[in-house]
């Protein structure tokens, strides 16, 4: 088992100091992450602005101290326009730390966006968004921490005294690129406590360079994210919220789809709900087929303006076999500032 364990270390290191691109990031809470997720989410919301915190921590049993971390803050607000449409601004800064070598990459951007009512009345609504956001993207790479062919003792572990590389790529090892992507989102609300939504985004739309070689060219493929999701309220107190997202980058394919149970534990008004859901994500095989990722729990809690959602990624594929409960742990928190609000109805409360 130990040797299992030092073999994936190896190849997370490789797969973290990858020359030609990184992996983009996700949450699994991605309904709680919505500027991540499609610009076009921006000031989508029935208050007016909006405060979201994430962060994730995945394999800490397989790595320990290089495990990879993910954390995001975000800020948007909506301001009326009109009698019924709306304008969304918002900014978000992420960043994400990589194993062994500390493969990071951090981004701010600014998004905006526009929703056009498309019919309904004071109780129901139907709207298209159009969406779009610009941003800064840092890549760095420490390659003190590389370990090397000649370091490896033969017993499946590596020798800190024995010779290594030199720890130059020839290149820039941090450097900084544009980031541009844009999305559309249509969103249906029935009554104040039924809706559905569908979103489309696509991310990279410049496919920036991203390889730390010095004369190398290598792209970020644009990445197409599909979303959808709704409220169904079964009975006053019990709701059923189901959600679905797909993801395309180059020959990589990722599906979470799964659903939560809502229980209010007040009016339909007040924000007192909790939650309960279960997701599963799955990938393709780039030589076919494909292959199951991952059994999703969350749970969250919701308290007037506040949100508060944890979930945990159980791994079932291949990588379970290198230490038992292993995945990835998640946190969110939101906040609502709403004010008076004298208008229609919105959007769906996300």
């Amino acid at each position: 088992m130990k040797y299992i364990k030092n073999i994936l270390v190896l190849a997370f290191v490789v797969m973290s100091s990858s020359l030609m691109m990184g992996q983009d990031i996700h949450f699994s809470q991605f309904y709680m992450s919505p500027l991540n997720l499609n610009p076009a989410m921006t000031g989508v919301m029935n208050c007016k602005t909006r405060a979201i915190v994430n962060y994730r921590n995945q394999w800490s049993q397989v790595l320990t101290s290089d495990a990879y971390s993910t954390y995001s803050v975000s800020y948007d607000q909506k301001v009326a326009v009109g009698r019924s449409d709306y304008f969304g601004i918002g900014g978000t800064f992420w960043g994400d730390r990589a194993g062994a070598l500390n493969f990071g990459t951090t981004q701010g951007r600014i998004s905006f966006s526009y929703s056009k009512k498309m019919g309904g009345y004071r109780k129901s609504a139907k709207y298209l968004v159009f969406g779009a956001d610009a941003g800064i993207t840092q890549r760095r790479v420490d390659l003190l921490g590389a370990r090397w062919p000649s370091q490896h003792d033969g017993n499946g572990g590596f020798c800190d005294t024995c010779p290594g590389g030199n720890g130059a790529l020839g290149g820039d090892n941090d450097f900084i690129h544009p980031d541009l992507s844009a999305g559309l989102l249509f969103f249906n609300v029935m009554d104040e406590a039924s809706n559905y939504y569908v979103g489309l985004a696509l991310h990279h739309l410049n496919q920036p360079g991203v390889s730390f070689l010095k004369d190398a060219n290598e792209n970020l493929t644009s990445r197409l994210t599909f979303h959808a999701g709704g409220q169904f309220e079964i009975n006053r107190d019990f709701s059923i919220l189901p959600g679905f997202i797909y993801m395309s980058q180059g020959q990589h394919r990722a599906i979470n789809a799964g659903a939560s149970a809502r229980f209010n534990l007040g009016s339909r008004t007040d924000g007192q709900s909790w939650q309960l859901g279960g997701w599963y994500r799955i990938g393709n095989k780039v030589d076919g087929g494909i292959h199951s990722d991952a059994i999703i729990l969350s749970t969250r809690f919701d308290y007037g303006n506040y949100g508060i959602g944890f979930s945990y990624d159980i791994t079932v594929s291949k990588l379970s076999e290198a230490a038992s409960f292993n995945g990835a742990f998640e946190f969110a928190l939101n906040y609502l500032i709403c004010g008076p609000e004298k208008r229609s109805v919105y959007c769906p409360r996300f």
